[in-house]
């Protein structure tokens, strides 16, 4: 039935940083014929980006562009309708996200976005999932940053490994960028909601199904060394482990034992004392109304790095891996991890869904549940790097 509707990828929100970004990379790496478009609630915004983009491609001057307000239930849904796949990078996810998922869910079309709002996530499983499975929607959370290196990441560990017995497996990850206001914010708002978190995790815990015959896990590990890398292991509560357990429990090759532990990879002890100090008072600040105000107006929407400081950014995310005997490093790599990366995700994981042979699945699902090889293929060919550093018996 989506095979008939007019656009095969509508990005909303294509007037902010990453949104901005995300255009512009399907202007320059679409496949030919693609059918797509942009919304936003400004036409005159929109109208200015799509300015940019025919810049780098003439045929996108008459590109189509659609208003519709994320607080417009009935504008979504006319968006939704006319779609295979809906992109969006309006965040916060938990003040912005939740009419689009709606729209998508009931309209039986695929969506995809950028959060690491762990509340977001379980929330519209809560509310979104079965009626997703229901009218086929496939909803994919996490198709930036956080959580595709990651969740890839361990699937392709995970495949050099056998999996008749107990799988373990660490991620450490080591980056170098800025951030932008969108970023910015969803962190800051995360931060002050650690309450509601944590109920909407309990909430999705009461009514989501587990593996059968099967233990699959995401631990927090320990401050220390991390002696395969030579740096200091810490604890990193973001969503990815999250990610990567639920990708865990919908596939057989994880094992019948499953453990996942997520760090940042640190050089320095001092570093770390700092970080956590900061991290702390930031989280205190953050649920206090007046500080909360002045520090989300330090930035502003639509602000980040600019061309030059993203082009000297990076990421890089190891993985050790052991299983029946056997252990492997293995490493993710790209460039920029918050935006020009991120964008880079966001429009493939778009295209995958739109155009690959993928396994049958709907409902709220993961990057590996839905799109697994097929999306590891095409970041890939993109120029992120999967590879194997080690293996040993």
């Amino acid at each position: 039935m989506r095979d008939d509707r007019p656009y095969d990828l509508v990005l909303l929100g294509a007037t902010g940083f990453t949104g901005g970004l995300t255009a512009e990379y399907l202007a320059r790496h679409a496949p030919h014929g693609l059918r797509w478009a942009l919304a936003g609630r400004n036409p005159g915004k929109l109208a200015a980006v799509r300015e940019r983009l025919a810049g780098i491609d003439p045929a996108l001057a008459e590109l189509p562009l659609l208003t519709a307000d994320v607080t417009d239930s009935a504008a979504l849904r006319a968006v939704a309708e006319r779609a295979r796949v809906v992109a969006t990078t309006v965040g916060p996810y938990i003040h912005h996200g939740e009419p689009v998922v709606a729209a998508c869910a009931a309209a039986g079309t695929d969506y995809v976005d950028i959060t690491g709002e762990p509340e977001f996530v379980d929330l519209m499983y809560v509310r979104h999932h079965a009626e997703a499975a229901r009218t086929g929607a496939r909803l994919v959370h996490a198709c930036g940053f956080d959580s595709i290196p990651h969740d890839l990441g361990v699937w392709f560990t995970v495949k050099q490994l056998p999996s008749a017995g107990p799988v373990t497996v660490d991620g450490y990850v080591r980056a170098g960028g800025r951030f932008s206001a969108g970023t910015y914010h969803s962190a800051l708002t995360a931060f002050s909601r650690t309450g509601e978190t944590n109920r909407a995790a309990q909430a999705r815990k009461a009514v989501e199904p587990r593996p059968e015959g099967r233990r699959v896990r995401a631990v927090p590990g320990k401050i220390g060394r991390a002696r395969e890398l030579g740096t200091w292991a810490v604890p990193l509560p973001t969503i990815d482990p999250q990610i990567v357990r639920r990708s865990a429990a919908a596939r057989p090759e994880y094992g019948p034992d499953f453990r996942y532990r997520h760090f940042a990879a640190v050089k320095r002890l001092p570093t770390i004392l700092a970080a956590g100090v900061g991290l702390a008072g930031l989280v205190g600040l953050v649920k206090l109304p007046p500080t909360r105000r002045w520090l989300l107006g330090r930035l502003s929407s639509g602000q980040g790095p600019s061309a030059e400081q993203r082009a000297k950014s990076w990421f890089r995310v190891r993985f050790v891996g052991t299983a029946g005997g056997r252990r492997v490093l293995t490493e993710v790599a790209g460039g920029d991890p918050g935006y020009d990366e991120t964008a880079k995700m966001l429009a493939e994981s778009a295209l995958c869904l739109a155009f690959d042979d993928l396994p049958p699945t709907a409902g709220q699902v993961t990057t590996v549940t839905a799109m697994g090889d097929a999306l590891l293929d095409r970041l890939t060919r993109a120029g992120l790097t999967f590879r194997v550093l080690e293996r040993a018996a």
